[in-house]
């Protein structure tokens, strides 16, 4: 009658109080579930932390009990029933979980941060540089412009598609760009004659031979296809590590991992020992033991940065998007002119390699070409350059975050130890005595467990099954691998999306870059060329008849070319 009594009765915190004072024995009849863990040592009541508050939410008190009933803790006189030690267990799983969390914070926000900062800056450079382009021929051309301005929304079109991920080949495109402009031009300066699609076929292979727009498509090509293969791909890195870091710090821990967590954290309290923290060298075998797949990703994450480091040196030097993006209106009408100065020249190397073409109807041959569209583009001055994009310039950015970049290196397999430098965790290094071992309050004994899955066999806290590895960790170390070749690709100057297996890529393997303007021609780029001309076309002689067009006239009806171009 006594023992159901008190067994089924629940007092109030304060009343059970009283009653543990006045009675020892009393207590020992009346162990029951409470907000707070009593505990009876010597003839008295020990009040335990209100830690327990959070996972039983009851009015009433834990009293010591036979811990033989116990399945993680020591099987000792204790504080928590079984079903005590089972909540208790899921409250470790959690806190764990939420430590990664926490921990992993840092390495997640600035992945996170600065591909919204990149991504933002990219888009409007090239917003930006096509407003600027647009803006310069409506001033100069006007309606003609505005009525053909869908030739360069193409080109900047194609570009925007690249760098968003979309299947282009730069330069196939950009070789196409010119030899497709070359075919329109040499209509627009040749007005007497008519062109089959054939013999314009044929004008297109001379591209390369003639060099009708100078230096300037080689130029431009090799700037625009590093800059933006180096600008792609490392926003793809950004994107890339931070889903890696955000799906790594979710962790799920094992039921191993999850009874380690309890006897550390919360068999103190069930001991009665609630001030006492876990020794520190005791709480890094655990943390090895549960992370252990994580550090394995370690190698393969610093492989990564270190390639997303070198790619980051290419943006702020000979691959900088921005100083290529900024004055590419200026260097397209350079190319015009070039073709407009070597027109006479170009016209007898192809009428002599293409053969002479047939007159045009007399219609044709005497259209003009309106007055406006006689002025000149003014030299580019890098003083004149548009407002930055996103409020901020490359330099800027990449400056920002290389320094993230170096903090976030190593950081899986050092993840361990910067859970457990943490307060609220452990007792801290300097204390080796007064904190809890697994046990008791002592000294921890065994060895500090090396990192990664295979040097956990003999971890004498988590039992970890070092020959099944984690598949979803051994996804994330995969994923890592391909960013980082495709990295280290974009660093050479190749788009890895485009590699031709049949050559062997080259380039600069030192980490200083090119230090001009523009890289080496030497770079061997992996593209698609041109076909190739025949070779009975290649060694002609610029001696065919030319129209003797005034220069004031050519100029005009070359740049009346570009701007009525049309992408085929």
């Amino acid at each position: 009658m006594r023992n159901h009594f008190w067994h089924e009765t629940v007092l109030p915190f304060e009343v059970s109080k009283q009653l543990c004072k006045l009675s020892p024995l009393l207590c020992e009849e009346f162990p029951t579930m409470a907000k707070l863990l009593i505990q009876i040592q010597s003839a008295s009541c020990i009040f335990c932390s209100d830690t327990f508050l959070s996972v039983f939410n009851s009015n009433s008190f834990f009293l010591v009990i036979p811990g033989e009933h116990l399945r993680i803790c020591p099987q000792e006189y204790t504080c928590c029933t079984s079903e005590m030690e089972d909540k208790l267990s899921q409250q470790s799983k959690l806190e764990f979980e939420n430590l990664v969390e926490e921990t992993s914070h840092f390495v997640r926000t600035t992945f996170v941060s600065r591909h919204k900062k990149f991504d933002e800056f990219f888009r409007e450079l090239l917003e930006n540089a096509e407003r600027s382009l647009n803006d310069m021929f409506v001033r100069t051309y006007g309606m003609l412009y505005m009525q053909n301005s869908e030739v360069f929304q193409d080109l900047f079109t194609e570009l925007k598609r690249y760098y968003t991920g979309g299947n282009v080949n730069l330069e196939e495109m950009l070789n196409d760009f010119w030899a497709r402009l070359l075919e329109r031009m040499f209509q627009l300066i040749n007005p007497q004659y008519h062109f089959t699609e054939d013999y314009l076929e044929c004008v297109s292979k001379y591209t390369d031979q003639l060099k009708p727009f100078g230096d300037v498509p080689r130029k431009l090509k090799v700037q625009v296809t590093r800059a933006f293969i180096a600008a792609r791909t490392f926003v793809q890195g950004l994107t890339v590590g931070r889903e890696v870091a955000n799906r790594v710090s979710k962790v799920s821990p094992t039921p191993g991992c999850i009874r380690a967590l309890m006897k550390m954290l919360y068999c103190p309290y069930c001991r009665g020992l609630p001030t006492v923290k876990p020794c520190n060298n005791y709480c890094l075998n655990v943390m090895k033991g549960c992370l252990a797949n994580q550090a394995d990703l370690d190698t393969e994450w610093n492989l990564f940065i270190d390639a997303m480091l070198l790619v980051a040196e290419r943006l702020e030097g000979p691959f900088n998007i921005e100083s290529v993006m900024d004055p590419i209106d200026v260097k397209i009408s350079e190319a015009i002119m070039n073709m407009q100065e070597n027109s006479m020249q170009v016209s007898a190397k192809v009428f002599q390699g293409c053969g002479q073409p047939k007159p045009a109807p007399a219609l044709r041959s005497s259209r003009s070409v309106p007055e406006n569209f006689n002025t000149r583009f003014r030299p580019y001055n890098p003083e004149e350059r548009p407002t930055t994009a996103a409020g901020t310039s490359l330099d800027r950015l990449v400056t920002d975050i290389k320094e993230k970049l170096k903090l976030s290196k190593k950081f899986w397999s050092t993840l361990p130890y910067t859970i457990c430098k943490d307060e609220r965790v452990t007792a801290g290094p300097s204390v080796e005595e007064d904190c809890w071992n697994g046990h008791t309050k002592a000294r921890y004994l065994p060895e500090i467990m090396n990192d990664g899955l295979t040097n956990q066999i003999n971890n004498p806290e988590v039992d970890v099954d070092i020959t099944r590895p984690d598949t979803f960790i051994r996804q994330q170390i995969m994923a890592l691998r391909v960013m980082t070749n495709k990295l280290k690709n974009a660093y050479n100057g190749n788009d890895v999306n485009f590699q031709d297996t049949s050559d062997e890529t080259s380039g600069s393997g030192s980490g200083s870059g090119c230090t001009d303007d523009i890289c080496p021609t030497e770079f061997d780029f992996i593209t698609t060329e041109a076909p190739p001309v025949d070779s009975d076309r290649r060694e002609v002689e610029a001696s065919a008849t030319q129209p003797g067009w005034s220069l004031q006239t050519l100029l005009i009806v070359f740049i009346s070319l570009v701007l009525q171009r049309q992408w085929r």
